[in-house]
């Protein structure tokens, strides 16, 4: 799929491809479907999601109005707008207890000290928000986790990109949910971690 992407936004990349791939594969798992997308972005997720669930409920949800833009644009151009219900929100503050069955998410995960190891073109032409959480890289997902706890339904999933330097801190911060376990990416560094309700 073709995205338009602005400095608003990140370039997908082929690593969120696992988020989606996760997803599928517990879909067969889950009795309904309805989906939150948290930090949205382009919309490469919720989108891909639309085309390959047609029958999912799809909310896409991001803090950045500029963000939401460059999405209901994507979902335009694909075809799939009246499908996804975009919401200008911090996180999935607003949603009601036991609303989804999956709470997807690629937030920040990158600490602040790993700034020099992030590709320059992402440090120079991305969104900073959208890239670094703080200081150690968790401090978006330590908000995410109870927040999607509280609006998933017993037995619903969170999926979430992580990155290979947080994924002992992610797995720890999940101790609470049920067969958590890391997706690794096709150099085997942990990409996703999925955990159940």
């Amino acid at each position: 799929m073709d995205f338009i992407v602005t400095p608003s936004v990140l370039i997908p990349r082929p690593e969120t491809e696992h988020v989606i791939e996760t997803v599928l594969e517990l879909r067969a798992l889950a009795s309904g479907c309805r989906i939150a997308d948290v930090g949205t972005g382009s919309g490469c997720i919720a989108l891909a999601l639309a085309k390959e669930l047609p029958q999912t409920e799809i909310y896409a949800t991001d803090i950045s109005s500029a963000a939401l833009e460059i999405a209901r644009a994507n979902a335009a151009r694909h075809e799939v707008e009246s499908r996804i219900q975009f919401r200008e929100t911090d996180l999935l503050e607003g949603f009601a207890d036991d609303f989804f069955d999956f709470v997807v998410s690629n937030p920040p995960y990158v600490g602040e000290s790993e700034a020099d190891e992030v590709q320059l073109e992402v440090r120079k032409f991305e969104p900073r928000n959208a890239v670094f959480a703080g200081p150690t890289g968790t401090e978006v997902i330590a908000r995410l986790i109870p927040q999607a706890h509280a609006a998933l339904k017993p037995g619903g999933w969170l999926v979430m990109e992580i990155s290979g330097s947080i994924a002992v801190a992610t797995k720890t911060l999940l101790r609470n949910w049920g067969e958590v376990a890391t997706v690794p990416d096709l150099q085997s560094i942990p990409r996703v971690v999925r955990a159940r309700k």
